[in-house]
């Protein structure tokens, strides 16, 4: 049976959505109002994450306290993992691709490739579309509503592009679906295996993903800054290390 993408389709019609907004709207959405729906989108997010980490945590309090601190231990290495190769040198890296295209764009008239390389550097490179993605996969049911906050960033984000480069902003929704796509479908084929070897395991990435979720939301909200990048490899490094000390 194919796995539905239901999140992946949401980004991808957030991200065309604003594209159209941007064109029908003569004026850009307020300061205050992108403040505001950057305050819900946060509170949202923290409720997420939040939740899917303790959903995550079972058995007694003694389990539960060694469940957390695995996934602790497992997001500092993989901390440490992410630095050693770079990540977020890498997710930088397309913000400063990004900032480069949009001063030449000021300066000049942009191309259609331009908008098009641009928002889908972003929107791909976003740790949050991958976390979303990964716990959709894994989930037995429904979709990512983490992937419905993105949605909401991506279509602000391709209003303000669209102003810029125009219609080639929207195109970036059919890499974006494939990427997200096929992180949901690899998250779908390994989750039955995981929850027949130990659901403890899957678990532990489950909790994982919300505490990273949760950290995405402290960015959100603009009160710390956090290198997502460099934490992604603790999804893979959860299991392992569950599996080892469990």
């Amino acid at each position: 049976m194919i796995r539905p993408m239901v999140g992946a389709l949401i980004n991808s019609a957030g991200i065309v959505l604003g594209g159209v907004l941007a064109l029908v709207l003569k004026q850009p959405v307020s300061a205050t109002n992108q403040s505001r729906a950057r305050v819900l989108l946060g509170a949202f997010t923290v409720w997420f994450g939040l939740t899917l980490t303790l959903s995550s945590l079972n058995g007694s309090v003694g389990q539960r306290c060694k469940q957390l601190a695995i996934v602790l231990l497992a997001m500092a290495l993989g901390k440490l993992a992410g630095k050693l190769l770079r990540l977020q040198k890498l997710s930088n890296a397309v913000g400063q691709f990004a900032s480069r295209k949009m001063a030449a764009a000021a300066s000049g008239k942009p191309e259609f490739n331009d908008g098009f390389r641009v928002a889908t550097g972003l929107f791909c490179a976003a740790p949050l579309g991958i976390l979303g993605s990964v716990a959709e996969g894994l989930s037995q049911n429904g979709f990512s509503k983490v992937l419905c906050v993105k949605a909401v960033m991506d279509g602000m984000a391709t209003m303000a592009f669209s102003k810029t480069f125009g219609r080639g902003v929207m195109v970036s929704a059919i890499p974006v679906l494939a990427w997200q796509g096929a992180i949901i479908r690899g998250a779908a084929l390994l989750a039955p295996a995981l929850r027949h070897h130990a659901e403890p395991l899957l678990d532990s990435i489950n909790a994982t993903d919300g505490l990273l979720v949760f950290c995405v939301a402290l960015v959100i909200l603009q009160l710390k800054k956090v290198a997502l990048a460099e934490y992604l490899p603790s999804l893979a490094l959860a299991p392992l290390l569950t599996w080892w000390l469990w």
